[in-house]
């Protein structure tokens, strides 16, 4: 089972690596358009790295609401969490 921690690290290191930004940058806190400058074609990506590391494919339309980093740590979190 991953924490929220875990998710956060994974999608830290994944938004470095992807987009070149700086770790330092990418806090739970930073929304992903106006802070890390992620469009519509990097979330895309973000999507199908989630995907590829999960196992689980967050639906596009699930990925419209979000708008920060913390906002996908709860997304994939909630989607990896077994359903009772």
């Amino acid at each position: 089972m991953q924490t929220r921690e875990d998710i956060f690290n994974i999608l830290r290191d994944a938004l470095v690596e992807l987009f070149e930004l700086e770790p330092e940058r990418v806090t739970l806190e930073a929304n992903l358009y106006q802070d890390l400058e992620i469009d519509s074609i990097d979330a895309v990506d973000l999507i199908d790295h989630i995907k590829r590391k999960t196992g689980k494919k967050i639906a596009a339309e699930a990925f419209k609401s979000v708008r920060t980093v913390n906002d996908v740590v709860d997304a994939v979190y909630h989607m990896v969490q077994p359903h009772a």
